[in-house]
């Protein structure tokens, strides 16, 4: 008579030690056929084709994944693909002393094509010193002389033309979308050595006011911050996403830390390169005043009751006058000591300067300025008027 089956003992919960054991043992387990795992995981495809990548993760675990590093890398290829026929690096060269009749390298910069007739975006400090000869070399090796055409009164860019037709022209995005941890990438002649270098890192952040002696006394209020590595050859040159769309123009790098960068928005330099084609300069609007803009901090130093807004000159008695002569400023009636509440009843403050609530209308627009004068609140009409060439 056959005997009945022991009855089978209930497993036993796997405890976290038992746990740990069994992934280390699954991790030796593929450390020693991972050249055979991962080949054949590499190389295995779904039927939507999809490549898939395996590895092991920091804690001993074994993953996993279908096409992003893949994915990632392709767009990176096309993107630069896109954007660098249109770069041209930028040579610098001063005339010997001893020698006026030859020339010696001082320095270099970045460029990129905008327009097929041989428009050039760049720095206006790669290109500010006027006993310098300038050359561009494009990338496929041809080097040409170049016309300085514009240069912008208030942003650090310039446009450049060189002769003939028919060349690559960078595709130029939206810099109004641009978020906050967007893969991009920085193409610039690095060091005024290397050509056509190119970096990766993300927008490290947006809206960024930039000035200093790198940038000739301009001040970029909404700059893109990037930790691209951005350096010395580099200016100039296009902060491009992934889709091949140029976003920003590399114009500065902070000595202070490393890896942050600097870019201005591309849209400024859409309506830059349209001043120049239609009207052969670049075309701003022009109010005539030096002013500050106040916060809690200042407005207490200064005895001011009013805390944001854009302060013209100063309070203090003896300075001189903010309010440029014959000015449109002049003409409306702004006097030193009056702080700018509004534009056209928009309020300033919390990263809205004057000059970036004025710079998006055009010379012979009225504007209505909300100011504070004393204990009065009054409204001027200010006609706005190009800002004169340099």
């Amino acid at each position: 008579m056959p005997t009945s089956p022991s009855p089978v003992p209930p497993k036993k919960p796997m405890n976290a030690e038992t746990v740990l054991v069994a992934a280390m043992a699954f991790s030796a387990l593929i450390g020693a056929t991972a050249g055979t795992v991962a080949s054949a995981l590499v190389l295995g495809a779904s039927s939507a084709g999809d490549r898939f990548v395996a590895g092991i993760s920091s804690s001993g675990r074994a993953f996993l994944t279908a096409g992003s590093v893949t994915a990632e890398e392709e767009a990176t290829l096309a993107a630069v693909d896109a954007v660098q026929r249109a770069v041209v690096s930028i040579s610098v060269k001063r005339p010997r002393r001893d020698a006026p009749d030859q020339f010696v390298d001082v320095g270099g910069g970045t460029g990129f094509f905008v327009t097929p007739r041989g428009h050039i975006v760049t720095n206006r400090h790669v290109i500010s010193d006027p006993l310098a000869v300038y050359t561009v070399l494009t990338d496929d090796g041809a080097e040409l002389p170049v016309e300085i055409l514009a240069t912008d009164p208030f942003l650090d860019i310039a446009i450049l033309q060189v002769e003939g037709d028919g060349y690559p022209t960078a595709v130029l995005g939206d810099s109004e979308g641009v978020r906050i941890g967007q893969t991009v990438l920085a193409v610039g002649n690095t060091l005024s050595s290397f050509h056509n270098t190119v970096t990766k890192g993300i927008v490290s952040g947006l809206d960024r006011r930039v000035t200093g002696s790198r940038l000739a006394g301009d001040i970029i209020e909404q700059a893109i911050q990037t930790d691209a590595a951005i350096n010395p050859g580099n200016s100039g040159g296009p902060l491009v996403n992934l889709l091949g769309e140029v976003i920003g123009v590399n114009t500065a790098i902070s000595f202070d830390g490393q890896s942050v960068g600097f870019a201005i928005p591309i849209n400024e330099i859409k309506r830059a390169v349209t001043d120049v084609e239609q009207y052969g300069r670049i075309v701003r609007p022009w109010m005539g005043v030096r002013y500050v803009m106040l916060d809690p901090e200042l407005a207490r130093a200064e005895g001011l009751s009013v805390t944001h807004g854009a302060l013209v000159g100063t309070t203090q008695p003896g300075a001189p006058s903010a309010v440029t002569p014959d000015s449109p400023a002049a003409a409306a009636g702004l006097r030193d000591g009056d702080i700018i509440t509004a534009v056209n009843g928009q309020t300033l403050g919390d990263g809205r300067s004057l000059g970036r609530a004025i710079s998006v209308f055009a010379p012979g627009d009225v504007v209505t300025l909300s100011v504070a004068r004393g204990e009065e609140e009054i409204e001027l009409h200010v006609t706005l008027g190009e800002f004169p060439a340099e």
